[in-house]
C-alpha cells in the first residue's frame, strides 16, 4: 500500500532529531541491524506518511455523511478542542514510550529482542513526528492561542513523570517491562488508532493506516518473546518465571485500561465522528483480546510442560486447568491470568476501589495495600509511584481526601520549560530566521 511521504519544515525536523540524540542515543544502531533482522522490509524513514484512500465523508456521529474536515476551522469548536487534545496526547505517548524503552534497552537477553525493541522505538519516533506534522501543517488558531512551535516545544520537553497518560510515567525495571508494555500498552495504542481511523478530521484519519501497520509489529515485539519465555519456563530452563510475567501484568494492566478514559465517557468523540466507539465498549474489546492472548500463552505453557502429549490432549488439559482443576501438577495459579479490571485502579469508574486480583473486596486498607504489593514486581514496589499510590489509597479509604483530588494527584515531574539537557537556555525548537 503506497503512502504519500512528507517531511517537516527544517526547524521541526531538526528539533526532533535534536530530541532523538538526547533521548534515544541508540537510534543509529537500528541502521546497522536492519539488514540482519528485517531484510525483507523497507528501510526506516523518519517522515510523515499519509494514506491516500481515506473516505471523504464522516463515517459516524451526528454529522455522518457530511464531508470530512480538511482544516481545524471546519470542525465544530468542541470537536476541534477534543481533536487537539487527542493529537497532543498521542504525541506525548510516542515520545514518552521511547524514553521508557531506552532505560532498559541494553538489558535484552537476545540480539533479536534488542533489534525488535530498537525498531519499535524508531517507529514510535516516526509516530511522534507524524503528530508534530499534524500540529504544524494546519492553522490551529481557532482552537488555541498557543503557537505551533510552542505546542511542539511543550511535547518535546516532557520527561518520564510529566507525560499526559500515567502509563508513560512509569519507569521500566527490566527488559521484561519492554516486552509486557508492548503486549499490553501498545495494544491500547492499536485500539486508539483503529478508533481514530474514521476521524471526521481527514488529515488525522489519513495518518492512522500507516501507524497501524507499524503498530502490528509492536504487538509482535511483545507477544513473540512472551511465547518463548513461557515455553522456557515450562521446560525449567528459562530465566523468567510465570510469576515474573504475572507480576508485570499486575503493573501494566490497570494503566492500560485507564488509557481508554473513564469507562462512563467517550460519547462526545463518537458524536463528533472522532472515534467509532465509546470508552467502555473499546475497553471491553481490549480485555477480551488480552484474554485470548493469555489463553494462547497458557496453552503453550501446558504443551511445553508435556511435549509428548499431542495438541488435542494439551488443549483438554488446559481447558480443565482453566476451569479450576489441578492437572498433572499444574494448578490454575501456575498459569497467567488477567487481574480483575477494578484491581489497582487510579483513574476511571473504579479508581481507588479496594478490589483484589480475583474480584474480592477488601474493607481494611492495609490488607488491600499488602495484597496489591504482593502482586507487583519487587523492583516496582520500591518506586515512588507505588508509595504515592499507597499513601493516596489510605487517605481516600479513610475519608481524608476526596476521590477527585486523589485521581488528580499522581506524582508528576515538573516540565522542563523548553530546556534542552545540553544547555538549559536552548530550546528544542529553534525559530527560523523567517519567523
Amino acid at each position: 500500500m503506497k503512502d504519500e511521504v512528507r517531511t517537516l519544515p527544517k526547524q521541526y525536523h531538526d528539533a526532533i532529531e535534536h530530541w532523538q540524540r538526547h533521548n534515544f542515543p541508540d537510534y543509529p544502531k537500528l541502521a546497522e541491524e536492519w539488514d540482519r533482522f528485517f531484510p525483507k522490509d523497507q528501510s526506516f524513514c523518519l517522515c510523515a506518511k499519509i494514506a491516500e484512500d481515506i473516505p471523504s465523508q464522516i463515517e459516524v456521529g451526528d454529522r455522518k455523511g457530511e464531508a470530512k474536515a480538511l482544516a481545524p476551522r471546519d470542525l465544530p469548536d468542541e470537536a476541534a478542542q477534543h481533536l487537539l487534545m487527542q493529537i497532543k496526547a498521542q504525541a506525548s505517548t510516542e515520545f514518552g514510550s521511547i524514553q521508557q524503552h531506552q532505560g532498559t534497552l541494553a538489558r535484552a537477553q537476545e540480539p533479536q529482542d534488542h533489534a525488535w525493541a530498537l525498531r519499535v522505538m524508531a517507529e514510535e519516533l516516526r509516530h511522534g513526528y507524524q503528530m508534530v506534522h499534524l500540529l504544524t501543517s494546519a492553522d490551529w488558531s481557532p482552537v488555541t492561542k498557543t503557537k505551533a512551535a510552542d505546542m511542539v516545544e511543550e511535547i518535546l520537553s516532557m520527561q518520564t513523570g510529566s507525560h499526559v497518560l500515567a502509563a508513560f510515567n512509569l519507569e521500566y525495571d527490566s527488559f521484561l517491562d519492554n516486552v509486557v508494555f508492548a503486549a499490553f500498552i501498545d495494544r491500547v495504542g492499536k485500539y486508539q488508532l483503529t478508533m481514530q481511523k474514521i476521524s471526521a478530521y481527514k488529515p488525522y484519519a489519513s495518518s492512522m493506516p500507516p501507524m497501524l501497520r507499524e503498530e502490528a509489529f509492536h504487538l509482535a515485539a511483545g507477544v513473540i518473546p512472551l511465547r518463548r519465555w513461557v515455553e522456557a519456563a515450562a521446560r525449567g530452563d528459562g530465566y523468567i518465571t510465570m510469576q515474573d510475567i504475572q507480576k508485570a501484568i499486575g503493573k501494566w494492566f490497570g494503566r492500560g485500561l485507564e488509557m481508554f478514559g473513564d469507562e462512563r465517557g467517550g460519547q462526545t468523540n463518537v458524536k463528533y465522528g472522532l472515534k467509532d466507539m465509546a470508552n467502555r465498549e473499546a475497553q471491553d474489546k481490549y480485555i477480551d483480546e488480552l484474554q485470548r492472548m493469555l489463553d494462547d500463552l497458557d496453552e503453550r505453557y501446558v504443551r511445553a510442560r508435556f511435549p509428548s502429549a499431542g495438541r488435542d490432549e494439551s488443549e483438554k488439559r488446559f481447558a480443565r486447568i482453566k476451569a479450576g482443576e489441578t492437572v498433572d501438577g499444574i494448578a490454575p495459579e501456575d498459569l497467567l491470568r488477567l487481574p480483575d479490571r477494578r484491581f489497582f485502579r487510579r483513574r476511571g469508574e473504579y479508581a481507588y476501589q479496594m478490589v483484589g486480583t480475583h474480584g474480592e473486596s477488601f474493607s481494611d486498607v492495609e490488607l488491600y495495600i499488602a495484597h496489591v504489593l504482593a502482586n507487583l514486581p519487587d523492583a516496582y514496589r520500591a518506586s515512588i509511584d507505588v508509595k504515592h499510590w499507597a499513601d493516596l489509597q489510605r487517605e481516600v479509604s479513610r475519608g481524608e481526601m476526596p476521590l477527585k483530588d486523589a485521581i488528580n494527584s499522581m506524582p508528576r515531574l515538573a516540565r522542563m520549560g523548553g530546556g534542552c539537557p545540553c544547555a538549559k537556555s536552548v530550546r528544542w525548537v529553534q525559530e527560523s530566521a523567517a519567523s
